[in-house]
């Protein structure tokens, strides 16, 4: 039960950061979501830039634990999932260029918001 609740969390913890990074285009479908949309967006430029860790990596960290496991057995998560919210060899370089590039995106994307308006 452990390993299901750590695997939903990692798929939790993906979905979180793709509308990170592509959120603020559920403006066209819904106008509310950018009220979810930008505190979750500034959080997570603060998360690259400072190097935070995510509370749910903790969450996923404890529910492995629980379920006396190092890391998910199951192949789709450790092989895809695992490796884009985890990658190997992130440095503070590479937070810094990712937190760069989450603002352009977004920049971009609100950029046609206010164009729109």
């Amino acid at each position: 039960m452990y390993e299901f609740l750590a695997s939903l969390t990692l798929i939790i913890h993906f979905l979180f950061i793709v509308f990170v990074i592509f959120g603020g285009l559920l403006f066209f479908v819904k106008r509310w979501a950018l009220y979810f949309h930008i505190p979750a967006f500034l959080y997570g430029a603060y998360m690259e830039f400072t190097q935070t860790i995510c509370p749910l990596t903790y969450l996923e960290n404890y529910l492995l634990t629980k379920a006396n496991l190092a890391t998910y057995s199951t192949t789709f998560i450790q092989n895809y999932l695992y490796s884009i919210i985890y990658p190997i060899n992130l440095t503070q370089e590479i937070q810094i260029s990712l937190g760069t590039a989450l603002l352009i995106i977004n920049g971009i994307i609100y950029g046609f918001i206010i164009k729109r308006k």
